[in-house]
């Protein structure tokens, strides 16, 4: 909104050539990035007494980590803030004719509803199931599906008229007209390696990654500030590709697919970390507020989606490695204590308590020590696959 106020003043004021530094997009992400922080720390405050006086506690499980009973009642629900934050400073500062960033503000709002509704039937309807798996799961598919099918045509092509003309054509040939190379999986660290997916396997392949990513976000979040952390270091270095990707000089030079009108992501990446610091403002232990499952899905679903459409799925479970181990241990422990209780008449654990993080805390890591050790760990992380720009 704010640029093309910037270019209406200017065309009245032609001396104030100051007011074309709104064009640049590395200054709208810097000042997207301030805006999101500022709104966070501005209405935290606010925030937290809101939902502390709508009695709104996060509950915690007495089989769970003993030293997290002392929690019990700290308001959760706080990925609201991070959300207002985002979705007020993208919308002061990127430009409105960008589909890319719309879609993923879609997602973010989207995901993060069906958390919110998850979350108040908890917290509030006092009912301990919140949103049944089946219907959260709905909701979830629904939302990414609408976005992988946007997307398979939408990444392929420059402007809405080119996506609705590709997609009648694969219509009208019986669904069989393939995609462009620019939307083919690439795999990182090789100069010319790519996989062609087509439009069911793009579609099926954006589906997973923008769902999956969801869920293992909110598996991660379960300690003071050990999701939101990886999520803005993340959410940065997708900001880097996304500016590359957007740039016609930046990816011929790092072999990457030029995709018009991905650089604008930026600014949403940027308005993400900035919200995602402030939100860490009060969620550092002892944390005064929870993020909740409409901040976890909401800001997983994000980063599934603006890796779709900087076609770095790939690297994404790398700079995510820790939401990938997190999800991955669940599924192994639900999976094999099924099979040993069905083989032996006991289940088994593969780990002493799932998600991950709690597996250390039970060996007696504290909880300061396993998010700082797991921030470090995204870290290097993402610095590996802020490599892959450059070692192909």
């Amino acid at each position: 909104m704010l640029i093309v106020l910037a270019e209406w003043l200017q065309a009245l004021m032609p001396d104030w050539g100051w007011l074309r530094v709104f064009q640049y997009i590395t200054f709208r992400a810097v000042m997207a990035a301030l805006t999101a922080l500022l709104i966070g720390l501005a209405f935290g405050p606010w925030v937290i007494r809101y939902l502390t006086s709508l009695k709104i506690g996060q509950p915690v499980r007495e089989y769970g980590v003993q030293t997290h009973l002392k929690k019990s009642g700290t308001p959760t629900m706080g990925g609201v803030l991070v959300l207002i934050g985002i979705a007020v400073s993208t919308l002061l500062w990127f430009d409105w004719s960008n589909r890319f960033v719309w879609v993923v503000m879609a997602v973010t709002l989207g995901f993060g509803a069906v958390g919110w509704v998850d979350d108040w039937r908890k917290v509030v309807d006092k009912n301990p199931e919140g949103m049944r798996s089946r219907e959260k799961f709905f909701w979830q598919s629904l939302i990414g599906l609408l976005a992988a099918i946007y997307l398979a045509f939408s990444v392929s092509e420059v402007n809405a008229l080119r996506v609705a003309e590709l997609f009648f054509r694969w219509v009208t040939s019986g669904f069989s007209t393939e995609l462009p190379p620019k939307a083919d999986l690439i795999v990182p660290f090789f100069k010319t390696i790519s996989m062609p997916l087509g439009v069911w396997g793009f579609m099926a392949f954006a589906y997973f990654v923008i769902v999956g990513a969801s869920n293992a976000v909110n598996f991660t979040d379960g300690l003071d500030g050990l999701a939101i952390m990886p999520v803005v270091m993340v959410g940065s270095a997708l900001g880097v590709f996304a500016y590359a990707t957007g740039s016609a000089v930046f990816s011929r030079y790092l072999f990457l697919p030029h995709i018009p009108g991905a650089g604008e992501l930026l600014i949403f990446c940027s308005a993400m970390a900035g919200a995602g610091l402030a939100f860490l403002w009060f969620n550092a232990h002892p944390a005064q507020v929870f993020m909740g499952d409409v901040g976890a899905l909401s800001l997983g679903g994000a980063l599934g989606t603006i890796a779709v459409i900087t076609r770095q799925e790939i690297v994404l479970a790398i700079m995510g490695g820790i939401f990938v181990a997190e999800t991955l241990s669940v599924m192994l422990q639900v999976s094999w204590f099924k099979y040993t209780k069905k083989k032996y008449g006991e289940g088994r654990r593969l780990f002493r308590m799932a998600p991950l993080h709690h597996h250390f805390e039970k060996k007696g890591w504290t909880e300061t020590q396993v998010v700082i050790r797991f921030w470090i760990i995204t870290m290097l992380l993402c610095l590996v696959g802020l490599a892959s720009l450059k070692l192909r």
